[in-house]
């Protein structure tokens, strides 16, 4: 009998202490294993509005990246804006002076026409547009070595540079001198500043390079060029 109850006992007391290790377990031993951690992603950030309406975060300059209409810009990153321009290029509207030493009648200012082109004396019209400064001058003295001076020394200098346009959500739109170390910033103070329906963070850029007219998207403090266009766009809200 003491047999039977003790057997009954210790199977009754089996049975609790399994019941108490399963994990989740109300009892008063956790004999299992804590439930591991879940990493739960958080949800993305829904996108700014300029994310939206512009491709990119806001700030940052953007390569425009629709393919241009036929006859239209090449679009091309602003990195290879940067890197591929290299010295200044001469176009029409620049006034240049042009020294040459012991020549006084040859010695003057001189403005690049709308064909490219500079007239002197004696040798008359030199092709300037596309050249720096010092290939002008070896054109120039090369011409003047044939047969109007032995040994010319010739140098070229920018006395004015070719003007600037801006267009579009400004006070004043229209074309202003370019100044030395101009920004897209400095152009929009030039030209009165952004009107209320202006968008500020951006702007369209049309800019000549190696002789193709470059389309993009830059910010305020992006350093302009002579010769660029600036194009400051409506906001959409």
């Amino acid at each position: 009998m003491r047999v039977t109850r003790f057997l009954l006992l210790s199977l009754a007391a089996a049975l609790a202490l399994a019941g108490c290790s399963q994990p989740g377990s109300r009892g008063l031993l956790m004999a299992g294993p804590p439930r591991t951690p879940v990493a739960v992603a958080a949800p993305a950030a829904a996108p700014g509005i300029d994310n939206v309406v512009y491709g990119a975060p806001a700030g940052r300059p953007v390569a425009v990246a629709a393919p241009p209409p036929m006859g239209g810009p090449v679009v091309m990153p602003l990195a290879y804006a940067a890197d591929a321009e290299g010295p200044y290029t001469l176009d029409s509207g620049d006034r240049l002076r042009i020294v040459v030493f012991g020549q006084d009648g040859l010695t003057n200012s001189y403005s690049v026409d709308a064909s490219g082109h500079i007239d002197m004396p004696l040798i008359g019209s030199v092709a300037a547009r596309g050249a720096t400064t010092d290939e002008l001058a070896r054109r120039v003295a090369e011409k003047l070595r044939q047969g109007y001076v032995r040994e010319p020394h010739v140098a070229v200098e920018i006395e004015a540079y070719r003007p600037f346009f801006i267009l579009g959500e400004v006070t004043q739109p229209g074309q202003y001198p370019y100044v030395a170390n101009m920004t897209v910033e400095t152009a929009v103070a030039i030209a009165g500043g952004f009107t209320q329906r202006a968008f500020r963070k951006t702007v369209i850029l049309n800019r000549f390079v190696n002789g193709q007219r470059l389309r993009m998207t830059v910010p305020a403090v992006f350093p302009l060029r002579p010769g660029d266009t600036v194009n400051v766009q409506e906001r959409w809200f």
